[in-house]
């Protein structure tokens, strides 16, 4: 008995932690698979017209492709796509990961967003963008950014 408390303690903090069900708006797990323009870039075809997508946590942009093994990988073939508004060239910093989510691409059941700070030459203030590496969605250009030039 006395393990078991301890247990139940431990198994009720950690549910608690997360939700069961997914509050991620724009999964599709029907996607295509990205094409290149090179080995480290995806070429991005589309443009979001929906305001949220990359800019909420609701609404990350969901990079899975092939394994969740590439993730740091596809996370830089994103963002190597894409250019600030007038197509100047961009730099990109990691800031944090949040925003747990449940997963079953993930060992633990466990998915975390991560969030990426955007800066280009004559920007007023940065961006900040929420990547998922553990969901499918149809990968587009956010309001406000362009995609890269060849």
């Amino acid at each position: 008995m006395k393990k078991i408390v301890p247990f139940i303690a431990i198994l009720l903090l950690s549910t608690s932690c997360i939700s069961t069900k997914s509050t991620l708006k724009n999964v599709d797990d029907n996607a295509p698979s990205p094409s290149f323009i090179d080995n480290d870039t995806f070429a991005i075809l589309e443009y979001s017209k929906d305001k949220k997508y990359g800019y909420d946590k609701d609404y990350p942009i969901n990079i899975y492709y092939g394994s969740t093994a590439y993730e740091t990988l596809n996370q830089y073939r994103y963002l190597n796509a894409l250019a600030g508004p007038k197509g100047e060239k961009i730099t990109y910093t990691k800031l944090e990961n949040c925003c747990p989510f449940p997963t079953k691409r993930s060992v633990m059941g466990v998915g975390l967003l991560d969030v990426y700070i955007l800066t280009w030459e004559g920007q007023s203030k940065p961006i900040k963008l929420y990547l998922n590496m553990y969901e499918k969605g149809i990968l587009k250009v956010p309001v406000g950014l362009t995609a890269k030039k060849n």
